[in-house]
């Protein structure tokens, strides 16, 4: 499956608009962990690798380009023979492989997430342990050629809530990473803008 997702930053009248006949599905707090090497090899490639709850998840990117990108566009993988069959590894678990390639933890944010469901797309209220508050809209699509399709149902959908869809937001890690490691978010920027 690939997740189309696009990030806010609401106020309240917004949050109220967005949730406002919305099916709550839960609320749920998570730790993350993120990983890469002492060279950002992973992350300057958008390629995030993460261990959510003691279970790896890998995140791959789908979009054409940064200066081109909307909505975060990932093909997500959860199981752990398909993530190391990504980077050609057979036979290791996760924890080896990353002992192998040197990646380290980089990160690790607890989230609180409040879930709801309205008009087909997920929606989540998420509050960071560093201080740090988004929304996000999203919808899971089985091929890329509804990537699209969905990016726009999901601006449309925003917009009918009143919410400005022309501001580009930092994720949780990006913003984790401005707040306590300017040096591995200025290699993202800069990476990111030759690409």
């Amino acid at each position: 499956m690939i997740e189309i997702e696009k990030k806010f930053i609401l106020t309240p009248e917004q949050e109220k608009s967005l949730i406002e006949g919305a099916e709550f599905l839960g609320e749920k707090q998570f730790t993350d962990i993120y990983y890469d090497d002492n060279n950002f090899s992973l992350t300057k490639k958008d390629i995030w690798l993460r261990e959510r709850d003691s279970k790896f998840e890998l995140k791959l990117p789908m979009n054409e380009s940064f200066e081109k990108r909307v909505a975060d566009q990932y093909r997500e993988l959860d199981v752990e023979d398909d993530i190391l069959a990504h980077f050609g590894s057979r036979g290791v678990s996760v924890k080896e492989f990353l002992i192998e390639k040197n990646y380290k933890p980089f990160c690790k944010i607890t989230t609180t997430r409040k879930k709801y469901k309205k008009d087909g797309f997920g929606i989540d209220l998420d509050i960071m342990d560093f201080g740090y508050t988004l929304a996000e809209i999203e919808l899971m699509v089985d091929n890329e050629l509804n990537m699209k399709e969905a990016t726009n149902s999901i601006i449309n959908f925003a917009s009918k809530c009143g919410i400005d869809t022309t501001v580009s937001i930092l994720g949780k890690v990006m913003k984790y990473l401005q707040l306590n490691n300017p040096t591995h978010f200025q290699a993202l920027i800069d990476e990111w803008k030759n690409n």
